[in-house]
């Protein structure tokens, strides 16, 4: 037998004439007044609840009769809302990373509430729910005479019906008239309430209204529907509360804010002991039982659930907020940005992401470890990691908490750009150096090539968009200086090499194939072609940096980064979202000659490379990146299954507080450079991303002879127009 069929068995209690009299007896002459106003409110609704099934009936009051036309006025139908539900932002795996929420809900059947939640809910708002129609003039007067007698209101005299009727209605407002109406504070008001109360009854059954109430209903705490209740207040699901718990939660509904066991245990208890009873009333469980419960204190049964809204208590905090930009940001979940607010946060949507939980945790840690959230130097540290063949982005970390609230916090994402609430990019120093290597792979230019690069050295560049000349370009070296093959000026990262070497392909060249495989600057603007390029002047994202590399890891193919795989609505219907449209951005020779040069700058044979201390044990290609005066560093590597950039510097400004004669998480540094602090994090990150992976190759097939690439400068010397034969001689 369910519960609702043992509901539906109770004898009908009679309010008997011996108990009204003694309850005026006993009555407060306020409760007297209060007594005569019901009675004639009664009586009005008696006379309109009678045209329901006898229109003719006659009325002598001018009153009555106006209000009995305002009923029948009255909307045939309730209009049943949506109910906003949570949405939930799910990793890779199906696990939670955050729930968004105007109101946290989630809607479940009837089957998946325990039937001890049932009956303690009937039995505390609504005894002879299976009884009556929707209202139940009976209850009305019993809950009077109790309320008068206890000198407070101690039972309800609205149907469960009629209050899923108030809630509904409360749900639908729009006005401060309707939410009046819809809180029952007048006549018609009330009418209106009881004509919606009976017409659900013969809508729906029993059960369906009882479903809905407890969908419906605010339990207190951020809690709306029973769901959400017993995982805030007992951390697990409505159909596993027991009888105890039901009557905790069931207690609640009357007063959300003044029975909350969290904020007011004891009149919760109180009320709590109340259901019990009438749980014993309704012979749902023993009076002993009841007796025994009563005697176990509140506190010791609870066991709150973290009520999470929102970003801000992810463990992917940032990656969240990317998620939520990306659908802002997209007008096809909405006309306007309010739109898509509300499509957010209403609709109980599951939106599943490329996030991989252990690979987020293990970059989280690396960057905080290094430095501090709460640091003194103030100094921050971001990483993303992509996976190549898809773009998702499987981690995004740094060393900040999200939020407003003081030191080692923020809400500005550092890996992207602007339009995801990010900056408008960092300069990449030496990182961008593999897209001067791109182009030269482009033109069929040797890595054999030598070049005598000097520091500092003068160079004169032609625009080379317009072909006009441009002002001299002073560079030095940071690293070493002389005669360099290409492989070796990428491995120990030569700036006038590098120079010279975009002066020979054109920054338009290197400009064109940065942006072919996924650069952009942080306002997501075009890549300026200037004689600065190589260095990494231009203002861009570690997503983008990350994505990029990620073109070459993929042979060539560009895959846009993605967070999202699949939206569903809250029934499970699949939500059309943006796919990476992956594209062949630059030949497969071209790539794999990028990824051959910068394999030798992590495992190369070449002594003193700047990565050498980033060899993760299997192949694994990458450059180091530092900007002029410190004022930030980098390291961008990839292996074929993930691609990794990671910035470290100062949000303040980098030119203003550079990484130089400087104390971070307790040790001095005179300089930092990206292989002493942005290349440690990327190893540490990268190793965990791998753990359960097989080690897999490259398979390079560079258009090149790599067993022909020269590794000393006895090789090719450059004979290029555009550069002085002098510099070019020993």
């Amino acid at each position: 037998m369910s519960g609702t069929e043992k509901l539906s068995e109770q004898p009908l209690k009679i309010v008997s004439i011996p108990r009204l009299a003694y309850a005026w007896a006993i009555m407060q002459p306020s409760f007297r007044d209060k007594f005569i106003k019901f009675v004639a409110i009664a009586a009005l609704i008696g006379a309109v609840i009678a045209t329901v099934t006898a229109p003719a009936i006659a009325v002598g009051s001018r009153y009555l009769k106006n209000a009995i036309d305002d009923f029948q006025n009255l909307p045939a139908a309730l209009t049943q809302p949506t109910l906003p539900e949570r949405t939930r932002i799910t990793a890779s795996d199906g696990t939670l990373v955050a729930s968004i929420f105007d109101e946290n809900r989630v809607e479940i059947p009837l089957q998946a509430v325990s039937t001890a939640m049932q009956q303690a809910m009937v039995a505390i708002e609504d005894a002879r729910f299976f009884e009556h129609n929707g209202f139940d003039l009976r209850g009305v007067v019993r809950a009077f005479v109790s309320n008068a007698a206890a000198g407070e209101v101690v039972q309800g005299g609205s149907t469960l019906t009629q209050q899923l009727v108030e809630n509904t209605l409360l749900q639908t407002a729009t006005t401060p008239e309707e939410l009046s109406d819809a809180r029952a504070q007048s006549i018609l008001g009330k009418i209106r309430e009881i004509q919606y109360a009976l017409q659900l009854e013969r809508e729906l059954s029993k059960q369906q209204i009882l479903e809905r109430y407890l969908n419906v209903s605010y339990f207190g705490a951020g809690a709306y529907g029973v769901e959400a209740a017993a995982k805030r207040y007992f951390s697990r699901s409505a159909d596993e509360l027991t009888v105890i718990q039901a009557a905790t939660i069931a207690g609640i509904v009357q007063s959300p804010s003044a029975n909350d066991p969290l904020q007011n245990p004891a009149k919760s208890e109180s009320r709590r002991d109340l259901v019990l009873d009438r749980m014993a009333d309704l012979k749902f469980i023993p009076r002993s039982e009841s007796d025994r419960l009563k005697q176990i204190p509140i506190q010791t049964i609870l066991q709150p659930g973290q009520l999470s809204n929102g970003c801000v208590s992810s463990y992917a905090p940032f990656f969240c907020d990317y998620v939520l930009t990306e659908i802002r940001n997209n007008p096809a979940y909405g006309a306007t940005l309010e739109d898509r607010e509300a499509f957010l946060r209403q609709t109980g949507l599951r939106i599943s992401t490329t996030l991989r939980p252990e690979t987020q945790l293990s970059a989280q840690r690396a960057v905080n470890s290094t430095i501090p959230p709460a640091d003194a130097s103030k100094k921050a540290a971001a990483i993303v990691m992509v996976e190549p063949a898809t773009g998702g982005i499987i981690a995004m970390a740094q060393n900040r908490y999200w939020g407003i609230e003081g030191d080692g916090y923020t809400t500005y994402n550092y890996s992207v750009g602007r339009a995801n609430n990010g900056t408008v990019g960092m300069q990449a120093g030496s990182t961008f150096k593999a897209f001067t290597l791109a182009a030269a792979m482009q033109q069929r230019i040797s890595p054999s090539l030598t070049i005598n690069a000097r520091t500092p050295k003068t160079f004169n560049f032609i625009d080379c968009l317009s072909g006009e000349p441009m002002e001299p370009y002073i560079v030095n070296n940071s690293t070493r200086s002389g005669r360099f093959t290409m492989a070796q000026a990428t491995a120990y990262s030569v700036n006038t090499y590098f120079v010279a070497l975009a002066q020979k392909v054109t920054p338009c060249a290197v400009a064109s194939v940065a942006q072919a495989v996924g650069m952009r600057t942080g306002t997501d603007g075009p890549i300026e072609a200037i004689p600065s390029l190589t260095l990494g002047t231009v203002p861009v994202t570690p997503l983008g940096m990350a994505s990029s590399y990620g073109t070459f890891a993929n042979r060539g193919i560009y895959c846009p980064p993605t967070a999202i795989t699949k939206i569903e609505d809250r029934n499970g219907k699949v939500l059309s979202v943006p796919t990476a449209r992956c594209n062949q951005a630059i030949d497969k020779g071209t790539a794999d000659g990028v990824t051959d040069l910068l394999t030798r700058v992590v495992d190369g044979t070449i002594p003193g490379r700047t990565g050498a201390r980033m060899s993760l044990g299997r192949p694994a290609a990458g450059k180091t990146g530092t900007t002029n005066e410190n004022s930030s560093v980098w390291f961008v590597g990839y292996t074929p299954d993930v691609a990794a950039a990671v910035w470290v510097g100062d949000p303040r400004g980098g030119f203003k507080y550079p990484l130089q004669d400087i104390t971070i998480n307790g040790k001095y540094y005179e300089q930092v450079y990206g292989s002493t602090m942005a290349g440690p994090i990327w190893k540490t990150a990268m190793l965990t991303a791998h753990e359960n992976l097989p080690i897999r190759r490259f398979g390079l097939q560079p258009w090149y002879d790599r067993s022909e690439v020269t590794l000393t400068p006895d090789g090719l010397l450059d004979d290029s127009e555009l550069l002085l034969e002098e510099e070019l001689l020993p």
